[in-house]
């Protein structure tokens, strides 16, 4: 076949290289920052037998828009190039929030030989060899599969916006959603549409998916303080964890104890699970309390948990925000805008505010509405934690800035 490959940037060119491999003639097109210019131009007019096109390409780009041919998925494509060579078990997680602490969940709980492949970098189990630290792009599976595949091992793969649905198991872990691919198509519609042929598919609560094999995290799970209980087809087992009273944790927890009874597995060493590093772990410095709440998925939500998490374990209100996003941190698909920083300030209400990344321009109303509540501007995270750890005394900090990590 003569394939066309879009976006060089998120994992197209691996695609391109796969399809090369298998006999196929194939032509690749950076579709974002122009760096292949005499390919795009050929591209508009030339044959081919099949586009793979990512799904957050605007669908009415002209190198797709008008096409007769199938136009497939960065996603479909990867299937289709794994065919039947996958990991046993293969697990497929994607979802708006929750998808990086589920998947590191899953991965404490299941034995013997295994990769995790996330944002924080692909791993091997039980050793916790760090292999590399690519996007999770659908094309980086491809890698990951084959390491876990020729151990032999498991694999637990993050993917974003969608799942090949190779695995044995796909987990949807938010019903969040929001626009994108130019705003014309929507996060959660098309990640229950990448499921598709998913053997067995887990969804968080308030996703409706219309599949015959979805089972639903409130049919599994029942959760009560820092206890849950899993029952499934006569299997019960009782958890306890203090992480299940923190509601970034609560979610992703119980889809990792209902996965792993889902694939026979006992969940019980999801006891002893601790906070990751970015997600709400907590360490000391200066005698302060430093709730680690920085990653790619930071937002008002997670803030504000934060702030209540370090206020009860630092027994004091006195607390030290840093917050904002890194500049140019391209890693991170959906911004934390002026509006929402600056909502997040107004309801934890702290004593002194970090601010990192792009500030509001002077004279803006944006600018002006926080002016007065800023301490300290900085353009990193590393100087952002230095800066509070100088100018706080007592209580607490939360570092809350979106970045990749």
């Amino acid at each position: 076949m003569h394939i066309l490959i879009l976006d060089t940037i998120h994992g197209g060119k691996e695609i391109g290289d796969t399809y090369a491999d298998a006999g196929n003639v194939v032509d690749v097109v950076d579709i974002y920052k122009g760096t292949t210019p005499e390919t795009a131009e050929i591209a508009k007019i030339k044959k081919y037998d099949l586009i793979v096109a990512p799904v957050h390409m605007d669908p009415d780009h002209p190198l797709i828009s008008n096409r007769t041919i199938p136009v497939i998925t960065h996603h479909e494509a990867v299937r289709q190039l794994l065919e039947k060579k996958i990991p046993n078990p293969m697990i497929e997680i994607t979802g708006a929030r929750g998808k990086t602490t589920t998947a590191h969940a899953l991965a404490h709980i299941l034995q013997g030989n295994g990769i995790l492949h996330t944002s924080t970098g692909t791993i091997v189990y039980p050793t916790k060899t760090i292999l590399w630290k690519r996007s999770i792009t659908p094309a980086s599976v491809l890698a990951a599969a084959k390491y876990a595949r020729d151990m032999p091992g498991w694999l637990v793969a993050e993917i974003s916006l969608g799942v090949t649905g190779a695995g044995d198991l796909t987990i949807i872990t938010s019903a969040e959603d929001y626009p994108f691919a130019a705003g014309k198509k929507f996060a959660l519609k098309e990640k229950i549409a990448s499921a598709q042929h998913a053997k067995r598919i887990l969804v968080a609560e308030g996703i409706f998916c219309d599949n015959e094999n979805v089972m639903h995290i409130e049919d599994l799970v029942q959760c009560k303080g820092a206890n849950c209980t899993v029952e499934l087809e006569g299997r019960r087992y009782t958890l306890s964890n203090p992480l299940f009273n923190l509601p970034p944790y609560r979610t992703p927890l119980m889809l990792a104890a209902a996965a792993a009874v889902i694939l026979n597995v006992n969940p019980s060493t999801l006891d002893h699970f601790e906070a990751l590093p970015g997600r709400m772990s907590v360490s000391h410095e200066k005698n302060l309390i430093i709730v680690d709440n920085a990653n790619s998925g930071a937002n008002i939500a997670t803030t504000v948990c934060a702030a209540q998490y370090a206020r009860y374990s630092s027994k004091t209100r006195d607390l030290t925000l840093v917050i904002g996003q890194v500049s140019g941190d391209g890693a991170v698909c959906e911004g934390f805008s002026f509006d929402q920083i600056i909502t997040a300030i107004e309801k934890v209400r702290p004593s002194k505010v970090i601010w990192v990344g792009k500030i509001p321009d002077p004279g803006s109303e944006y600018y002006q509405s926080v002016q007065d509540s800023i301490d300290a501007h900085c353009t990193t995270f590393d100087e952002g934690k230095i800066i509070a750890l100088q100018k706080t005394n007592k209580g607490s900090i939360v570092l809350s800035v979106k970045t990749w990590r």
